[in-house]
This record gives C-alpha cells, structure tokens and sequence, in this order.
C-alpha cells in the first residue's frame, strides 16, 4: 500500500480548500445536497459528492490517485461537529 505525504501546510491546505470551494464548487453542490460531504482535490479543483467522508474520498482517488482532498460538510462550517449542542442552536 502506497502511503500519501500531504505537500501542504495545514494552513495552506485548509486556505486553499475553503477557496476552492467557496469560489468554484459552492454553487454547483449546495441546492439539493444540504448535510453531504465534498471532497475536493486542492490541486486540480475536481470534486466529488457523497453521503459520507469516506465515499466521496475514494471517488475522487479513483480519478485522481494522488489528490489531496479536503473536505466539507455542504451548508455547514466543517465536516464533524464535537461537543454538546443545546436543542434549539442552529450549526
């Protein structure tokens, strides 16, 4: 099994991510897919739709097998939420 090195800093990443996804993939994915994961490649800008993290993933690394995926809950600031969130409290 081949292992991936990320070739980012974290922040780069994370900036680079949040970019892509506001200035080119937000307004194709978020009519009608509320609450599924993108999963976005940082280099190409190709993206993937799905249920779950790890479906979305291994979409995108079947096209692209070196891709450096971020991903992002659609409608929603990140991908998991930890902690307690009073009834009532929007996300």
């Amino acid at each position: 099994m081949t292992v991936r090195q990320p070739r980012y800093s974290k922040e780069e990443f994370q900036g680079r991510g949040h970019e892509l996804y506001e200035t080119q993939i937000r307004s194709q994915v978020e009519e009608g897919n509320r609450g599924r994961i993108v999963a976005i490649d940082i280099e190409t800008g190709a993206f993937e739709v799905a249920d779950d993290s790890l479906t979305a993933a291994k979409q995108l690394l079947m096209r692209y097998p070196n891709a450096q995926i971020f991903g992002i809950r659609i409608g929603h600031r990140a991908v998991h939420r930890f902690g307690f969130r009073s009834p009532g409290v929007s996300a």
